[in-house]
């Protein structure tokens, strides 16, 4: 079940950071994506600086923390119009 719960919050939270980082979505799809990826690079930075995260709701504010990175590194190779 945590498994399926880890996916639930990976999209929520990338569609929450595509919200964040306006003009810096790459569409709902990829946003859902990276949300998945940016929970497992939340989860990275929250380890570097010694957090630690028991909730749902913690969870989720590490995944969006994580996916907002995550747009922000993307978005320096994204083609500009």
């Amino acid at each position: 079940m945590g498994f399926i719960w880890s996916i639930i919050i990976g999209i929520l939270a990338g569609f929450m950071a595509g919200k964040i980082m306006k003009g810096s979505g790459f569409g709902l799809i990829v946003n859902l994506i990276v949300g998945i990826i940016g929970g497992l690079l939340g989860g990275w930075i929250y380890t570097i600086l010694g957090l630690h995260v028991n909730s749902i709701i913690g969870n989720l504010i590490m995944s969006i923390i994580g996916a907002v990175v995550l747009l922000w590194i993307i978005s320096f190779f994204k083609k500009k119009k």
